[in-house]
């Protein structure tokens, strides 16, 4: 293996060596050179001999010193410097498989990477590593690591991905815990089959491995309308999701009473389908989770309400409007509108629940909102004014919807504003006219 290099940054400490586009980074101090985690662990030394094989084939040894925080200069095409890891699982949740066709390619593409992970977030299921792969993580101190756990139980985590080896990887959870290595887990519950009991073994099991396992995030399955030939699954009732909700309470007294805080957090789908009341901001910790869905709601409502608290009354803003919002968080969104009126009462503001019927099934996030729905069910201005979209709908270079529509031809085929709101003060000022 080997990284193939494309470029030579101008002024880097690799510019005068010589090498050329197109040539082969074989190793660095002796060490093999297979990715961006190798290539940015081991250059990061001041003396450097590098094995470098020109375009032609051959061989050559460079010596290059160095700053410890200069960087060698050596670029590939890939990001990665490597292919991207895909899955070989066949989990009978997963959402991919529940995609409707005609979407944008990457979001057919099951990665499961450890290097991405690390890098973006990404969760991991841990069945495509081998021992030599997780050494490298103990080694490097890739920290921390999200993992897809999904149950502890091995056989029924091998049901449940489709993988006969699933059960055999939660060694490699317990090795990465054991060697320090923080991890965030996983665990995507589906009625009838890892909640209940299966879901207490689960909860008790990863909270053992504290303080490794810093986070546990369980949320319910997301099950779309595009099933055809997939398992008969079907989401989470208000009675189930109670429950769920009271398991992880439970397991969370334990951790109170042994360690001072939470470990374990349902999504906020589980709050929002039960009616129960969203936790407070101090609940959720370090918010480990919160790309998850966990404890998003909270961190919206803190925000709002610190800017709301700030703000004088004003009977002379009046502005109109329209948020566009997904089903699940329409009652909540609803509730900052009032707040705000209340303090500036020339705020006219519709919000409008989006219903998904791109995706279809129980999806109600605001995150999985496509603008082909809004632009059905959401007019021109008309009387409702500029369009605010939270920013959760959108990929995360902030311009495309899953549907492959960008914000400005949403407000070009709607013949409105459309603005993104990123956060709880943004909100604010976005209902102000501000």
């Amino acid at each position: 293996m080997a990284v193939v290099i494309t470029h030579i940054r101008p002024g880097s400490s690799a510019e005068g060596l010589g090498i050329q586009p197109g040539a082969r980074l074989l190793r660095v101090n002796g060490h093999e050179i297979n990715d961006v985690l190798d290539y940015g662990f081991y250059t990061t030394a001041t003396h450097l001999e590098l094995e470098i094989q020109q375009p032609d084939g051959s061989m050559q040894r460079f010596e290059v010193f160095k700053t410890t925080h200069d960087e060698l200069g050596l670029d590939s095409d890939s990001f990665l410097m490597d292919r991207q890891h895909s899955c070989k699982n066949s989990c009978v949740f997963c959402f991919i498989d529940q995609l409707p066709p005609g979407l944008r390619e990457s979001l057919y593409f099951k990665d499961d990477d450890e290097r991405l992970s690390f890098l973006f977030g990404n969760y991991i299921t841990l069945t495509n590593l081998t021992e030599r792969e997780i050494d490298r993580i103990i080694e490097m101190k890739i920290s921390p690591v999200n993992i897809s756990v999904h149950t502890t139980d091995p056989a029924l985590r091998c049901k449940m991905m489709g993988n006969r080896f699933a059960g055999e990887r939660l060694v490699y959870l317990e090795k990465l815990a054991a060697a320090g290595i923080e991890i965030n887990c996983q665990i995507v519950l589906v009625p009838g089959m890892n909640d209940g009991a299966a879901l207490d073994k689960t909860l008790a099991d990863l909270c053992r491995l504290w303080p490794s396992v810093r986070s546990i995030a369980c949320v319910p399955v997301g099950l779309t309308a595009h099933r055809q030939g997939l398992a008969q699954l079907t989401p989470f009732d208000a009675k189930g999701a109670a429950q769920v909700i009271d398991q992880i309470d439970r397991a969370n007294e334990q951790m109170q009473k042994k360690h001072g805080g939470n470990l374990a957090y349902a999504s906020d789908e589980f709050y929002l389908l039960c009616g129960r009341k969203i936790p407070p901001m101090d609940y959720y910790g370090e918010l480990y989770q919160i790309e998850n869905g966990v404890g998003m709601l909270a961190v919206l409502f803190d925000e709002f309400h610190a800017a709301l608290k700030m703000e004088e009354p004003d009977n002379t803003i009046a502005h109109r409007c329209q948020i566009a919002t997904g089903e699940a968080a329409y009652g909540s969104i609803c509730a900052l509108v009032r707040e705000a009126a209340q303090k500036f009462p020339g705020i006219d503001c519709r919000v409008t629940a989006v219903k998904n019927e791109f995706f279809g099934g129980n999806v109600s996030v605001s995150g999985l909102v496509t603008a082909t729905d809004i632009l059905r069910q959401i007019g021109p201005a008309g009387e409702t004014g500029r369009l605010l979209i939270p920013e959760n709908m959108l990929r995360r270079e902030g311009d495309l919807f899953l549907d492959s529509i960008s914000v400005e031809q949403l407000a070009q085929k709607l013949g409105r504003e459309v603005r993104v709101v990123s956060d709880g003060a943004d909100l604010l000022d976005a209902l102000c006219g501000r």
